[in-house]
Formats: C-alpha cells, sequence, structure tokens
C-alpha cells in the first residue's frame, strides 16, 4: 500500500496517481470525433416513354354489285319542275338520273368512257324510253361528265349503294292526252278542286303520251272517295300504282 505524505497538514498522494487521474481526466473531457456517414440519395426513376398506339386506319370498301355499259342521255328543261317516277321533283340542277330497272333511290357511279370523268348519281326517275340507251341523267350531271354538247356518251355505269322499292302508291289519272297544251289545260282546270295535280310523260318508240294525274295514296281503297268525285264530274278515271 503506497503511503500518502502530509503537506501542511493534508494528506498529499503519491505523484503516480496523481499522473494516472490527469490522463483519465483528459480522455474523458478530451474532444470527441463524430463520424458523419454520408448517405448518397437514391437515384432517380427514369421515365420510361410508352410508345403511342398507333390508331388503325379503316378502309371503306366500295364493291360494286352490278355494272353494265351502254349509250347514256340526259333531259331538262322540258321536265324541270316536273314529279318524278320517285315522286320527287325533278331538278335539272341536282345530280339525279332515271334508270329503267335499278330500284328508286339507288346510288351509281356513272363513268364516261370517252373523257375517263365519273360521278355519283340516285336514281329517282325511270327512262330513258329510247332503243338502245340505258341512262338518263341529269342536265347538271351531263355538265359534270362533259356530255351536254354531245348530248349521249358510252357510259360505265356501276352500283355503289343499291336502292329499296318503295311501298306501292296509287294515283288517280284522268286523262292521256299527246299533245302536250291539253294536258296541261285538263290539269289546270283540276287543280281548281283538287290538290297534288300533275303531268307524267310516258315516252314510247312512237308516241310521246301526257298523263294528267290526281293525288297519291297509301292503297287503292283510300283513293276512291277521290275517284267517285271526280265521276261525278263527269271524268273519266283510272285508279292505278304509280
Amino acid at each position: 500500500m503506497e503511503k500518502f505524505f502530509m503537506n501542511n497538514g493534508r494528506l498529499k498522494p503519491p505523484v503516480p496517481m496523481i499522473i494516472i487521474f490527469s490522463l483519465f481526466l483528459f480522455i474523458a473531457c478530451g474532444p470527441r470525433h463524430v463520424v458523419i456517414e454520408k448517405r448518397m440519395p437514391p437515384p432517380e426513376k427514369q421515365e420510361v416513354k410508352k410508345e403511342r398506339p398507333v390508331p388503325e386506319t379503316k378502309i371503306e370498301k366500295r364493291e360494286s354489285k352490278e355494272v353494265q355499259f351502254g349509250v347514256a342521255s340526259w333531259y331538262g328543261g322540258e321536265f324541270h319542275g316536273r314529279p318524278t317516277s320517285s315522286g320527287e321533283v325533278y331538278d335539272m340542277y341536282q345530280l339525279t338520273c332515271a334508270h329503267n330497272t335499278f330500284p328508286l333511290g339507288t346510288v351509281l357511279m356513272v363513268t364516261n368512257l370517252e373523257n375517263g370523268r365519273s360521278l355519283e348519281l340516285k336514281v329517282n326517275d325511270r327512262g330513258p324510253f329510247v332503243k338502245e340507251r340505258i341512262l338518263d341523267v341529269s342536265y347538271a350531271a351531263a355538265q359534270m361528265l362533259g356530255m351536254w354538247e354531245k348530248g349521249t356518251a358510252l357510259v360505265k355505269v356501276e352500283v355503289i349503294s343499291p336502292g329499296v322499292e318503295p311501298v306501292q302508291r296509287f294515283t288517280l289519272q284522268v286523262g292521256s292526252f299527246a299533245d302536250e297544251t291539253n294536258a296541261q289545260k285538263l290539269a289546270e282546270q283540276l287543280r281548281k278542286s283538287f290538290e297534288n295535280v300533275y303531268v307524267t310523260i310516258v315516252e314510247t318508240l312512237t308516241q310521246k303520251y301526257h298523263r294528267v294525274r290526281v293525288g297519291q295514296f297509301e292503297t287503292r281503297e283510300s283513293a276512291l272517295p277521290i275517284a267517285e268525285k271526280l265521276s261525278q264530274m263527269g271524268f273519266k278515271v283510272l285508279v292505278t300504282s304509280r
């Protein structure tokens, strides 16, 4: 055991103890080294660009179901404003045509084989009534097809959109005249008492007829009251389908 010495009446520890105690204080109170861990930020997520789907291109196929070749003619001013076989009023400035067999409302692609011009036309009338002709086009159509001055052209006719035959309707025929003047006079007389009086033209190989007609009826029975009234006025009446 180490001995303690007296210093002015106080105990004095030996030198080795002082050194050990000083080292302890130095270590305990000395500066501390703090290690800071540097963390790297997480890598940014790279945006993946998604390819936009390419929209599908829809191609409309227009298949022709029937093709005809023949001579076409045109008709204009003489028939402008008159009823057609479809019931529509003929307008020479519209893109329409007349055909003898295609259902009314059929859309045709008509190509002038003499110059290559093509045009879509709607069938709204019957005709032509001239041998070896397959189509009558309107005045406007003749202009666009380049056949107006010549009057006729060799054409190709293709069905683009088939029409649907309308429900059969009836009308009253009051007279038929070779002379158009007589037909128009009768029509004017009838218009004083009846509505929807019109004149239709039928052309055969040798003669043209102007038929005076009254009304459009859904059934034969619905036409009979007007037919009876016309008979009482002295007219010979024929109930006929349009």
